[in-house]
C-alpha cells in the first residue's frame, strides 16, 4: 500500500470498524489512551471536542464512535501527525475529525478561548531529566517525557480552551496525582471524577483517570477501581467490555 511507510502497518482499532496506522519504531497506541477515550464524558449529538498530544490519532478515532461532535486533534510531531491524518482519511472521517500540526501551547492563540465542550489529553508522563534517562528514540522521548510541554502547560492550556462547565479529562501515573489535582484547581478545572487503574487485584495502581469541570464547585467522586487482568492473566470482564464491547 503506497500510503504506508516501510516501518508502518495498518491495524484494526479494537472492535471498532476502524483502521489505524502504527509503527513500532515511531508510535503505537497503548491501553491508557483507550481507557481515557472510554472514561471521558462526551456529548452524543453535537459539540466541539479537542484532543491534545494526539499521537497517531487514536483518541479522536475512538471518540468518533461515541459522538457525532466535531473532533480536533493536536500533535507536535510531524510524523505522528501525518500518521493520524492518513488514518482519518482511510476511515473516511474527514467530515468529523481534523488534525492540527502544532505546539499545544500555541493553541489558545490559534483556536480561541472557551470554545470546546470537552478536552482530552494523554500527556507525557515523565518529568524531563538528563538526556541519559530519556528514551534515545526521539519519537518516544517526546511522547513520554516533558520535553515539548509540561504538565502545567497541558492543564493551563486546557483551562483556556474549554468553555465554562466544559469537561477536561487526563490519564496519568498515580505518582503525579497531587500535581494534577493541584494544577487543575489552580487553573479552575475542578476535579469531579477520579478512577484508579490496577494491573490486577492486590497490586498497586499504575494509572489514574481524572476528569474536571471548568469553574465548577468542589464535589470529587472516587469511582470503583478498574482491574486490567484477572489472577489468570486474562483481561477482566469490564476491560473486555471497554476494549471490545459496544458502549
Amino acid at each position: 500500500m503506497d500510503w504506508l511507510k516501510d516501518d508502518e502497518r495498518l491495524d484494526y482499532l479494537l472492535a471498532e470498524n476502524l483502521r489505524i496506522i502504527q509503527s513500532p519504531t515511531v508510535f503505537s497506541f497503548s491501553l491508557d489512551a483507550v481507557l481515557l477515550a472510554r472514561f471521558v464524558y462526551v456529548p452524543i449529538q453535537k459539540g466541539q471536542i479537542l484532543d491534545l498530544c494526539s499521537g497517531n490519532g487514536v483518541i479522536p478515532l475512538l471518540l468518533s464512535g461515541r459522538t457525532k461532535a466535531k473532533i480536533t486533534g493536536v500533535e507536535i510531531q510531524e510524523r505522528l501527525y501525518n500518521m493520524a491524518v492518513r488514518s482519518i482519511e482511510i476511515n473516511c472521517l474527514d467530515h468529523q475529525i481534523q488534525m492540527i500540526h502544532g505546539d499545544l501551547k500555541e493553541m489558545p492563540a490559534e483556536l480561541g478561548h472557551a470554545i470546546y465542550d470537552v478536552i482530552t489529553c494523554n500527556p507525557p508522563y515523565f518529568q524531563t531529566l538528563s538526556k541519559e534517562v530519556q528514551n534515545q528514540n526521539q519519537y518516544f522521548a517526546l511522547a513520554r517525557h516533558e520535553i515539548a510541554c509540561t504538565l502545567e502547560d497541558v492543564v493551563s492550556v486546557s483551562s483556556k480552551l474549554v468553555r465554562p462547565g466544559g469537561k477536561v479529562a487526563f490519564v496519568h501515573r498515580p505518582g503525579r496525582l497531587m500535581d494534577i489535582v493541584t494544577l487543575m484547581r489552580q487553573y479552575s478545572l475542578e476535579p469531579k471524577r477520579l478512577r484508579f487503574v490496577y494491573p490486577k487485584e492486590g497490586k498497586e495502581a499504575n494509572m489514574i483517570l481524572v476528569e474536571g469541570t471548568k469553574d465548577a464547585n468542589p464535589d470529587l467522586k472516587i469511582l470503583p477501581p478498574l482491574y486490567i487482568y484477572t489472577n489468570a492473566n486474562e483481561y477482566t470482564e469490564e476491560v473486555k467490555e471497554l476494549l471490545y464491547g459496544t458502549l
